[in-house]
């Protein structure tokens, strides 16, 4: 399962944000913030565990999820790439516009 298709569900964003907020949480801690079926969370929930973004334990009768770090690193060291590509992009184009912008200069002189 992809991660970033996990997280395009806002509820499951929601999820991760909560996660996030408190630390470890029971499913029926989870369940609480939202007003739809434990059911329907509970199919959010084994979304994230099968992108990996959330790791489960059983304890006693209890599930209780927390964020996967190692899952969480991974998106950022993507958004990391991805950003200095995007940046490397914008240098090329400044360079190309200062270039531009000398050549108007000296056809203006």
């Amino acid at each position: 399962m992809d991660a970033f298709y996990a997280l395009a569900e806002p509820r499951r964003r929601k999820v991760m944000e909560i996660l996030a907020k408190n630390g470890q949480l029971s499913a029926t801690e989870i369940y609480g913030n939202f007003d739809v079926t434990a059911q329907a969370i509970s199919q959010h929930l084994k979304v994230l565990l099968d992108a990996k973004l959330v790791r489960m334990e059983k304890h006693a009768q209890q599930h209780i999820y927390q964020i996967n770090p190692d899952s969480m690193l991974e998106l950022e060291e993507w958004v990391e790439k991805t950003r200095q590509l995007w940046n490397k992009r914008f240098d090329s184009l400044d360079k190309l516009l200062e270039v531009e912008k000398k050549k108007n200069a000296k056809k203006q002189k």
